[in-house]
């Protein structure tokens, strides 16, 4: 076992020492370490009660025949930290969360491990860090949260109450009613309902074959995902108790493979995932040595058909809705029947291989999970645009366009989300704008903020079918409108995003996969002589490591270790 090498022999006495300071027996010597990677944290919806989900693991695992210990990573509430300076810290948390992973694994050389993820970064700065370990690895995410209702009986979650904002500066709604969506979008513990980032993270693991069936969906402080913990537990010790040889097939590598990476954005794309999918699963797919590419994504989307439209997209479906439907397994069992190729099969940490997995799945109601037949749209739910304006490309999630996917618009630009956010509440942004929001990028930010205040103060002003927004930011999964993300180069590292003006024409066209700007070449190049980046003051000592190491978002927003 990988763990006899701090607890075998007789000069590691003074290690097992220390083990037994923990409360190990001497039987216990001989039993795998199991690694119980834990996000408890007690101020995120998703988080605050894993400690209890970790207790029921921890007794799993002990009746299994394994030792578990536990450890703790980080964690960033998005939604709490969006709109102000927080944000800044949230991109940044998935490296540290990635790197606090690999430091207890390899530092105490554990057998294998059980993740416990469930939002926003958190989810793949686990599985970066896994994959660094190498080990045997089973996820189990805590959950996600029921949908809420208005006094009403309107379906509501998260994504409705940032709108609320908006539609009460517009005096749609009374404060009556912004109250009463503050006090039930969120009602009960979980990752946020819709299919905003945590969601479809938790449901892309599934893809990948790193979680259980039922990982994505089954809702959070339930029986049913009691069980799915304990049967995690139990499967991590299965492994682990596996001879070397059998136990190696079940390495993270070797489950998250290229034939898996590739599994995940065909999922995505069926289930119109967040747009922040991309820039994770670019960041996984390097950490997992697989050859993905940006430009990789139009060619899955094109060929992957769009047959589950959850919140924010369609705004009554969420989760549960979706787990009641068939789940994840029946998604991928509809696709399967598109061609043998659309998923591919592979081993997951079950044992089983994907089409095994998805074999006895079926859709039990068509009106949630559409058929192939019958899908929102013959193409996937997210898009990969190019142009003059991003010449190494721009994310927009096709499945939350609520206007036209062809538009040309004049450019009101802002250097800052708060610039912007002020500028729309000035009523400065009016119908056949776009909204340029630079500065925001990796490095610009640096930090790569989320934009779910603008757009969904532009959704509830009623401007989210005649304005579109473009930033080298990012979007919260809980975004919707014409809202395109990731552009890159971005500004802060001489991207035309920069180089635009207040009346420039953009044109955006999803279809054809472009996004451009009207302008000649020696317009262009007469800008670019006169322009110099913006460079942010910043205090944080830890942003500014980051700045220095993080690349652009096509690239993942990975930190950079060509250097060392």
């Amino acid at each position: 076992m990988r763990s006899d090498e701090v607890k075998k022999g007789f000069d590691r006495a003074p290690h097992r020492s220390l083990l037994r300071a923990t409360g190990l027996k001497d039987e216990d010597f001989d039993k795998p370490f199991i690694g119980v990677a834990n996000s408890f944290i007690e101020i995120i919806p998703g988080h605050f009660f894993l400690d209890k989900v970790s207790d029921i693991i921890k007794d799993e695992i002990r009746k299994a025949g394994c030792v578990p210990f536990e450890f703790n990573t980080i964690g960033v509430d998005d939604g709490i930290a969006m709109g102000h300076d927080g944000m800044l810290f949230s991109l940044p948390s998935r490296e540290l969360i990635a790197n606090s992973i690999e430091t207890v694994m390899n530092a105490h050389k554990l057998d294998a491990m059980i993740a416990i993820p469930n939002c926003d970064k958190i989810v793949p700065g686990m599985i970066m860090g896994a994959l660094r370990v190498n080990v045997p690895t089973v996820f189990v995410s805590g959950g996600p949260m029921a949908k809420g209702y208005t006094k009403d009986g309107t379906p509501i979650d998260l994504s409705t109450a940032f709108e609320a904002v908006g539609k009460f500066e517009a005096g749609e709604i009374t404060e009556a009613q912004l109250t009463d969506i503050e006090c039930n979008a969120c009602p009960s513990g979980g990752s946020c309902s819709g299919m905003f980032t945590a969601n479809s993270m938790n449901t892309l693991m599934e893809a990948m074959g790193i979680a259980l069936p039922g990982n994505g969906t089954i809702l959070a402080l339930t029986k049913e995902r009691e069980e799915l913990y304990r049967k995690a537990a139990r499967r991590i010790c299965e492994i682990a108790l596996m001879e070397e040889k059998e136990k190696a097939q079940y390495n993270m590598k070797n489950i998250l493979n290229e034939n898996a990476v590739r599994n995940a954005f065909a999922v995505d794309m069926a289930m119109g995932g967040s747009s922040n999918t991309v820039l994770h699963m670019l960041a996984i797919a390097r950490e997992a040595d697989v050859d993905f590419n940006l430009e990789d994504i139009n060619k899955v989307s094109q060929r992957v058909s769009h047959i589950a439209k959850i919140s924010p997209s369609l705004t009554t479906i969420h989760m549960q809705d979706i787990d009641k439907a068939g789940g994840v397994s029946a998604v991928m069992h509809e696709m399967s029947k598109r061609g043998d190729d659309i998923l591919l099969d592979n081993l997951t940490v079950m044992g089983d291989t994907t089409y095994e997995k998805i074999a006895n799945a079926e859709i039990k109601d068509t009106n949630i999970i559409h058929t192939i037949d019958n899908p929102y749209s013959e193409v996937g739910g997210l898009a990969i645009l190019y142009g003059n304006l991003a010449e190494q490309g721009a994310v927009i999630k096709t499945a939350g366009i609520t206007g036209d996917r062809v538009f040309t618009g004049t450019a009101v630009c802002f250097d800052s989300q708060d610039d912007a956010v002020k500028g729309i509440l000035d009523h400065k942004v009016k119908a056949g704008n776009v909204v340029v929001i630079r500065y925001e990028g990796p490095k610009g930010g640096p930090g790569m903020q989320e934009m779910l205040a603008p757009t969904s103060l532009i959704m509830g002003m009623g401007l989210g079918d005649s304005v579109a927004l473009i930033t080298d930011g990012r979007f919260s999964g809980a975004t919707r409108g014409a809202s395109i993300g990731h552009v890159s180069p971005e500004a802060a590292e001489g991207g035309m995003i920069g180089l635009l003006e207040d009346g420039d024409s953009i044109h955006i066209d999803v279809d054809k996969y472009i996004l451009s700007v009207d302008l000649t070449f020696e317009e262009i190049a007469q800008r670019r002589d006169d322009f110099t980046p913006i460079k942010k003051e910043i205090s944080s000592s830890w942003l500014k490591q980051y700045r220095a190491l993080v690349t652009n978002a096509s690239n993942g927003a990975i930190l950079r270790t060509d250097m060392f």
